[in-house]
């Protein structure tokens, strides 16, 4: 029996998941990505020097999900930017965020009370995107659940997932910031979240997607309001992949990895990453490192 059913929320499930996104969800869902493009280093110099190029990467935080989905599905990647009402109320967002006299608008916005809602309403739409790229997925690859959680995971966590190119588009290479390397709370939340709809979508987890929309949204929206409140950036899936993951890999979640980077000395890094390489190897590698620490002083 469905949860939500039992629970006389059934109606308010499908009325939630009803609600247009248009124009009120998807303004929220502009302003909060633009505003963490500003938070990027060197994007405001950039908006004042390059607005082409700034609006370009505004462009992808907004609708970077919907060009790498319709990009894995073989869809002409510009499409969504036929949708002229929507780019250019993106537009407008970026203009006030980087342009408004006195910052004025970027200040508002900012504003925590304020920010927390449109951090809310932005999940919404995170939610939705999912459920509708995974349907959408579902009509071209009926049997492909793969394709199906790939499609409904860069539906929700596309901006971030193109990341990289979106600093190439800002002069900035950092490839050690891969996402898929670094996973934030969002691109895991989306990928848990696609592997759900998919088992709804094929009919093996027995619940309405309303009430998997509704589920999944509240979910969302009460860790990302309070991650954003507490200026956290945790996740709440660490506790459970950090007894997880040691028994199916057999390593702790990432103990090495800050081990190596914050535990050991300043003097002893380079002995550690190359104590596997011949002694010749290393003697080779030290004074490569000598000489160029000699240019520098020089």
């Amino acid at each position: 029996m469905d949860l939500l059913s039992a629970l006389s929320l059934g109606e308010l499930a499908l009325s939630f998941s009803r609600v247009p996104l248009f124009p009120v969800f998807d303004l929220s869902y502009f302003i909060v990505s633009i505003i963490y493009l500003k938070y990027e280093p060197g994007s405001v110099e950039l908006a004042r020097r390059h607005p082409v190029a700034s609006w370009l990467c505004a462009m992808l935080h907004c609708f970077g999900s919907y060009i790498l989905a319709d990009l894995l599905l073989g869809e002409p990647i510009i499409d969504y930017f036929s949708n002229s009402s929507s780019i250019l109320l993106a537009s407008a967002v970026w203009y006030l965020i980087f342009f408004c006299p006195l910052d004025l608008f970027y200040t508002c916005v900012c504003f925590l009370p304020v920010k927390l809602i449109f951090v809310a309403m932005k999940e919404v739409v995170r939610v939705r995107k999912i459920a509708v790229g995974i349907h959408h997925a579902h009509h071209h690859y009926h049997h492909g659940w793969f394709v199906m959680i790939a499609t409904g995971w860069v539906k929700g966590s596309g901006v971030a997932l193109l990341s990289n190119l979106e600093q190439l588009l800002r002069g900035v290479w950092k490839p050690e910031t891969n996402e898929i390397l670094h996973m934030s709370f969002p691109t895991k939340a989306s990928l848990y979240g696609a592997i759900l709809f998919t088992l709804q979508q094929t009919r093996w987890l027995p619940v309405s997607k309303a009430s998997l929309i509704f589920i999944f949204t509240m979910f969302m929206v009460s860790c990302k309001v309070f991650l954003t409140a507490t200026h956290s950036h945790s996740s709440p899936f660490d506790v459970l992949e950090g007894y997880i993951c040691p028994v199916l890999f057999g390593a702790a979640w990432g103990g090495d990895h800050h081990h190596d980077n914050h535990g050991a000395p300043h003097g002893s890094g380079l002995g550690t990453q190359h104590s596997g390489l011949p002694a010749k190897a290393r003697e080779e590698l030290s004074e490569g490192s000598r000489k160029k620490k000699t240019k520098k002083a020089d």
